[in-house]
């Protein structure tokens, strides 16, 4: 956002719940799932899904935006004071590193992570299910290349399913 507002950028992509009340902008209608990135070999793989008690004595790799977040600490039904929180990241890549090597359960969204066919990598939805919004936003009264102006007119014609595609645009 602070990107967005200086104009080094001329959309964003926000995740979760964000204040968006200064920008144009266009939820997608689509969500992201959280979940635990863990080993395949870990006792919780065995598991469908995690609940909150699951985590509470787990070492615990969260997003830097996740950990100031108001909804993943309600889901978590604990304060986060009392969580065993190892650290933080700011790309899941790199947390993910830390889980193969067994450090901790990275709290994170579906599909970033390949945890398909060899990966000693695995990921276990939420219960109940916590969903991440998206939204793309643009500075009001932005003026934009001529690029930028096509992606944002693809953008409100064409989001297929979008039951709104002018919601927050002029």
């Amino acid at each position: 956002m602070e990107k967005l507002d200086k104009g080094l950028i001329d959309f964003g992509l926000l995740v979760g719940p964000a204040d968006v009340r200064k920008y144009e902008y266009m939820r997608l209608p689509i969500s992201d799932i959280w979940g635990v990135l863990m080993r395949k070999d870990s006792p919780l793989a065995e598991k469908e899904t995690i609940c909150a008690q699951d985590l509470w004595d787990k070492p615990l790799i969260v997003s830097h935006q996740t950990s100031i977040s108001g909804d993943m600490m309600a889901w978590l039904k604990k304060d986060v004071s009392k969580l065993n929180i190892v650290m933080t990241y700011d790309l899941i890549f790199n947390a993910s590193l830390f889980v193969k090597k067994g450090i901790g359960y990275a709290i994170a969204l579906d599909k970033i992570i390949n945890t398909t066919g060899d990966s000693e990598l695995c990921f276990r939805p939420l219960s109940p299910t916590l969903e991440a919004g998206l939204c793309i936003v643009w500075k009001k009264y932005q003026v934009f290349s001529k690029a930028s102006k096509e992606f944002l007119r693809l953008l409100k014609s064409g989001w297929e399913g979008n039951p709104n595609p002018n919601e927050g645009a002029d």
